[in-house]
């Protein structure tokens, strides 16, 4: 791979697949097998659909569902003067035009660009990809402070006095343990936050105990340092049957992510809905 994929060579090769590249309705990328003909060095249609079907072959060994990246279609062409033929072609995902690059013949230099390309487009979209989860997670978590807040809010005014007590009681429903307890099986430290390092399933859930935990308290009148615990440990322990019910991981067995706190270091300056 080039060290440098955004040079003048390489950004040629990046605009000649960019406008190779069609959407369907949908808004899903695909490109045409007669269009890449030529680009990926072949003179003729029958060498290339030769390298297409050892694609198909290679895909089908993976164990992938062949179907999914490459479709075979048919489109007219001009055969000269105003008339048209029928011929046959092939839509392919990414995925498919780059396992169509892999099975080519490997002394065309259009080959060796096309695998430069995809590789760096694809490495592109795996960070773009892992960004989009870093930012969906701490979006996430700012809605589960925000929903604790008004948690806080609701047990105290329902007469809450020791929150520690309180706020155990709802982990305990959820995870079948203490606080401290679910930090010691995850590996957690006993200064970090445990929500701080749960990734978005665990969040979710929490936020559903949390915002259920808050309307109890609204609408059943809960008075009492006692009857909220009870509220509290009920409606975890209800999230956890849910979970349980339909094949989940137990919150528990969830493993830890990285720090919520040291990812919000390493982004790029943006702003975030949802505050602090």
């Amino acid at each position: 791979m080039p060290d440098n994929p955004d040079s003048l060579p390489d950004r040629r090769i990046n605009q000649a697949f960019d406008a190779a590249k069609r959407m369907n309705k949908k808004g899903t990328e695909y490109w045409l097998a007669r269009d890449l003909q030529q680009l990926l060095g072949y003179t003729t249609w029958r060498t290339f659909e030769e390298a297409v079907t050892r694609a198909k072959m290679a895909c089908e060994s993976s164990g992938t569902d062949t179907r999914n990246h490459f479709a075979d279609v048919n489109k007219m062409i001009p055969i000269g003067k105003g008339a048209q033929r029928q011929v046959t072609d092939v839509a392919m995902t990414r995925y498919g035009v780059y396992l169509t690059a892999m099975n080519g013949d490997p002394s065309k230099p259009e080959i060796a660009a096309a695998m430069t390309y995809f590789a760096v487009q694809t490495r592109r979209q795996e960070l773009s990809d892992q960004q989009d989860a870093v930012e969906t997670r701490i979006k996430l978590r700012d809605r589960v402070k925000s929903a604790n807040t008004h948690l806080a809010s609701a047990a105290k005014h329902a007469g809450v006095e020791n929150f520690g007590l309180f706020h155990d009681a709802g982990y305990r429903g959820l995870y079948s343990k203490g606080l401290q307890d679910i930090k010691m099986h995850k590996g957690i430290g006993a200064k970090e936050d445990l929500l701080d390092r749960a990734g978005r399933a665990e969040l979710a859930a929490n936020e559903f105990r949390i915002t259920q935990t808050e309307d109890a308290l609204s609408k059943q009148g809960i008075v009492g340092d006692q009857e909220a615990r009870v509220t509290h440990r009920r409606v975890g322990s209800e999230v956890r049957a849910t979970i349980k019910k339909i094949g989940g991981t137990m919150p528990e067995d969830l493993p830890p992510e990285p720090s919520i706190k040291k990812l919000r270091g390493k982004q790029k300056p943006k702003e975030l809905p949802g505050g602090n």
